[in-house]
């Protein structure tokens, strides 16, 4: 069962929010009042151990206290609407589950992803208010895939709309041009399993790899307006646009920008080894 965590946070705010105003509103006028007058009535009050202090004590427990609910809803409203605002349109960490995006990224590294790149978004309902910018090939991207729109995936932008992509014997073209790429050893056929390149599709190279005991899997697509091409950088080890098909602007969450920690289970011991900007 997947938890909506957005969905959660904007309750727990609107909830907290809305106690501690309504309590502002009708109730914490007429506390402030009965408070002045249970000091009038007992002027040593501010001596606990003396008979004005303990009936006082009492007295404001009694009729003039805070209630419980409106306490934790004041104290914990601030930091909720905090991160609430943070991770809704600034930054929000993310753990990978699966090795899909190996070598540029490992199962349990946790990243961060730069939610106002592409536009800021309404949390929950996805619509986009502001227009920054847009996915650019190359671009790791955090989207809902469109067999699972309640479920976060990780992939690389390897094509914008309008683009012609194909792949042919484990090799990528986009509008007729090879995206370059440089394999980083020289392994002989059947040695090892995995050959790992550096390539390019449009700016800074990046890590990818093939699996050399599994036949390529062959196809050529025209990305439709508004949605992207998304692979994983574990060609053959990938769910991806390959299988469900072309990713639409408005399930983009945002670009997965940097490594801030490697922790693969709670049994192990987290390092920040390979914390870094992703490529």
């Amino acid at each position: 069962m997947n938890i909506d965590l957005p969905l959660i946070l904007l309750i727990l705010v609107a909830g907290s929010g809305l106690i501690w105003g309504l309590d502002a509103l009708v109730s914490a006028g007429p506390r402030r009042a009965r408070i002045a007058e249970l000091r009038g009535r007992y002027p040593d009050w501010r001596q606990a151990e003396s008979s004005d202090g303990k009936k006082y004590g009492l007295a404001l427990a009694e009729t003039a206290s805070e209630p419980v609910i409106v306490e934790y809803a004041r104290s914990f409203f601030p930091l909720l609407a905090f991160v609430f605002v943070l991770r809704s349109f600034l930054y929000e960490p993310f753990q990978i589950p699966s090795s899909s995006m190996v070598p540029t990224l490992e199962v349990g590294d946790f990243i961060l992803v730069n939610k106002f790149n592409y536009g800021l978004r309404l949390p929950v309902a996805r619509t986009q208010v502001v227009s920054i910018g847009k996915p650019e090939r190359g671009d790791v991207v955090v989207f809902f895939p469109p067999h699972r729109n309640e479920t976060y995936y990780i992939k690389r932008v390897i094509g914008v709309p309008g683009d012609e992509v194909a792949y042919r014997d484990k090799s990528l073209t986009v509008n007729g041009e090879t995206l370059p790429r440089e394999w980083l050893a020289t392994v002989p056929e059947g040695r090892s399993r995995y050959a790992v390149g550096l390539e390019s599709a449009g700016g800074d190279g990046y890590l990818m790899q093939v699996d050399q005991r599994r036949p390529p899997r062959d196809f050529s697509v025209t990305v439709k307006p508004g949605h992207y091409f998304m692979m994983g950088d574990n060609r053959d080890n990938s769910s991806d646009s390959r299988v469900w098909g072309q990713v639409p602007e408005r399930d983009i969450v945002g670009q997965a920008v940097a490594i801030w920690m490697h922790w693969e289970s709670l049994l192990s011991i987290p390092s920040f080894g390979r914390a870094g900007a992703i490529d």
